[in-house]
């Protein structure tokens, strides 16, 4: 075991392919000395937030590393990738030297970096984890396609679409916008679904957005039977949603915050 402290892990947030929606922060990290690691599908295999990092014009450190998260559903395979990544992680950590895993999207929302930090601290109960965060996908999709996700009192939810059809069903009368992720192994479901609520019109489809090849389809219901990306994702809202009565005690309290204010105003000297 090394007497070094233990360095910094650091999950830097790149958005969601456009290298411009890298934070501040998250460009700062990366060009503060420390080593970058990121993630691949398989070895020798492209790394989707390292591309990020390319099209903004950083060049790629010599040792740099690439930790493998198979996209597998096989449990044992999982648990022993992960075991894997880790152990390399703390071993690396124990060099002394800051490390920053780059990660598209945010950090905090359907990420490797969460696990991958959370299994890190077992192992290694002292290392210090900052978490700097980013633009997600849904958000940047809402923005490209000119849509809101939610205004004043109107709900909204981001789930991954591998929940099912009664799942997304259900939610459609329970949020007025419903983001739903990684939508290519039930899109045809889902269309079938969107076209019995009448809701094909108020659908939006986005894949790869902020990349060179994102794509927008607002005909959502021309991609039935066709394959689309694994990062690709529908923006569905619901006007006809029921919704349920509000409590507004908020608006109660200002309300009674101008009626305390007109009473100063009435008892208050009058000029000269």
């Amino acid at each position: 075991m090394s007497d070094k402290p233990l360095g910094r892990l650091i999950g830097a947030s790149l958005g969601p392919g456009d290298p411009e929606l890298i934070t501040r922060r998250a460009w700062a990290a990366l060009g503060a000395g420390a080593r970058w690691l990121y993630p691949v599908k398989k070895a020798e295999d492209s790394s989707y937030a390292l591309g990020i990092v390319e099209r903004g014009g950083l060049a790629v450190p010599d040792d740099a590393e690439a930790l493998v998260f198979p996209m597998t559903r096989d449990p044992v395979a999982l648990a022993k990738a992960w075991a894997r990544a880790a152990t390399r992680t703390v071993a690396l950590l124990q060099e002394g030297r800051d490390l920053v895993f780059l990660v598209e999207g945010d950090a905090s929302t359907f990420s490797t970096f969460g696990h991958l930090a959370r299994v890190v601290r077992e192992l290694a109960p002292d290392v210090e984890v900052e978490t700097i965060p980013g633009v997600s996908s849904f958000a940047a999709a809402a923005a490209a396609t000119g849509l809101t996700l939610a205004e004043e009192d109107e709900t909204f939810a981001v789930i991954p679409a591998a929940y099912g059809v009664p799942v997304i069903d259900r939610l459609l009368d329970e949020f007025d916008t419903l983001v739903l992720l990684k939508v290519k192994p039930l899109l045809d479901e889902v269309l079938a679904l969107l076209e019995k609520r009448g809701l094909l019109a108020t659908s939006c489809f986005i894949e790869k957005v902020g990349s060179p090849d994102e794509r927008v389809v607002p005909d959502v219901a021309s991609l039935a039977g066709e394959k689309v990306n694994y990062l690709s994702l529908l923006l569905v809202q619901n006007p006809r949603r029921v919704r349920g009565e509000l409590r507004r005690g908020c608006r109660k309290r200002q309300v009674g915050a101008t009626s305390i204010a007109r009473l100063f105003v009435d008892q208050a000297p009058m000029g000269d």
